[in-house]
C-alpha cells in the first residue's frame, strides 16, 4: 500500500482561507522544498512518520468531520499525496489541499479544492513560482498571497489582475502575522477596489502564534 511521510493529524477550527471557523480534520504531512522567511511550520521540514494511506483516512474519520485539509510542509512533495485526497473524498469528505505553488496542481483529484500560496517576494521563495499554476485555477480552487510589504502587495495585486483570478478563482490577501498590520493590508485593498478576501490566521487569534496541533 501507498506510504505517506506525515507530520501530524489533527482536528481543529479551520484559520484560513473561506471555509474559516469551521471544524476540520488536518493531515500535515512532512517535507517541504522551499524554505520561506516567515515559515511557521518549519518543525514539518523532517519530522515525521511513515504512515499507509488507508492508516491515515482512517484516523480522518476517527474526527467526524465532513472537512478535511492535507497541507504541510509541501504536501505535493510526496507522490501519494493525490492518492490521499482521492480515497479521502471516496470516504465523504470534503478535501482542501494547501500548496505551496512550486509544484503542479493537475496532479490533484476532481473534487479536491486547490489552495494555492503564491510566494510573495518577501518570502524570499518568489521565483519558484509556478505560473502555470494561476492559469489552472477554476471558482472552487484558491489563490493565497502572504503579505508582508507594500512591495508584497502591490506584486500580489499584479498578479491578480494579470491572472484575472478576481473572476476565475478566489483570491485571499493574508498579512504576515506579527509584522503586517491588518488594516493596512485592508486600506489597500479597499484603495485599489480588489476583489479579494483579506484572511487573518484565525487560529493564531485563539490559541497563540506558536502552538502546534491547532
Amino acid at each position: 500500500m501507498s506510504r505517506l511521510k506525515v507530520n501530524e493529524i489533527f482536528r481543529s477550527i479551520q484559520g484560513e482561507s473561506s471555509f474559516a471557523g469551521l471544524p476540520c480534520a488536518f493531515v500535515r504531512l512532512a517535507g517541504c522544498n522551499l524554505r520561506c522567511r516567515y515559515c511557521d511550520t518549519k518543525y514539518a521540514y523532517e519530522e515525521g512518520r511513515e504512515m499507509e494511506v488507508g492508516e491515515i483516512v482512517r484516523a480522518v474519520g476517527a474526527f467526524g468531520c465532513r472537512l478535511a485539509e492535507i497541507t504541510g510542509g509541501e504536501p505535493l512533495a510526496q507522490p501519494a499525496a493525490p492518492e490521499l485526497a482521492t480515497r479521502l473524498l471516496e470516504a465523504g469528505c470534503q478535501v482542501l489541499v494547501e500548496t505551496n505553488g512550486s509544484l503542479p496542481i493537475e496532479i490533484l483529484p476532481k473534487g479536491a479544492v486547490r489552495i494555492v500560496d503564491v510566494k510573495c517576494p518577501g518570502s524570499g521563495e518568489s521565483d519558484k513560482v509556478r505560473w502555470r499554476n494561476l492559469e489552472l485555477v477554476g471558482p472552487e480552487d484558491e489563490v493565497k498571497f502572504v503579505i508582508g510589504s507594500r512591495e508584497d502587495y502591490e506584486w500580489a495585486r499584479d498578479a491578480v489582475r494579470r491572472f484575472g483570478l478576481e473572476d476565475r478563482s478566489r483570491p485571499l490577501f493574508s498579512p504576515v502575522h506579527g509584522e503586517m498590520e491588518p488594516s493596512r493590508l485592508a486600506e489597500w485593498i479597499l484603495g485599489d477596489g480588489l476583489r479579494v478576501r483579506l484572511q487573518l490566521q484565525l487560529h493564531k487569534y485563539i490559541w497563540g502564534a506558536d502552538r502546534r496541533g491547532v
